[in-house]
């Protein structure tokens, strides 16, 4: 079994992201557009990332498409 601690760190960076890049959309509406942007330019499944490669895929999509956010 995974260790459930790993979702912490990557609730917390989405959480970021969502805050600093997409405030004014719904959870909804943010997942739904990064799932399309993962699946047309990444060409991934939501289904089988791992959580550190789709924060990865998360930041790169902010950076994509966010007028706010600016990776460090």
């Amino acid at each position: 079994m995974r260790n459930p601690n790993r979702l912490d760190d990557f609730y917390n960076e989405l959480k970021q992201i969502h805050k600093k890049s997409f405030p004014d959309m719904r959870f909804g509406q943010l997942m739904s557009n990064f799932f399309g942007w993962l699946y047309s330019e990444k060409k991934r499944d939501c289904f089988f990332p791992e959580e550190d490669e789709m924060i990865e895929h998360l930041r790169e999509y902010a950076n994509k498409t966010s007028l706010f956010y600016r990776s460090n």
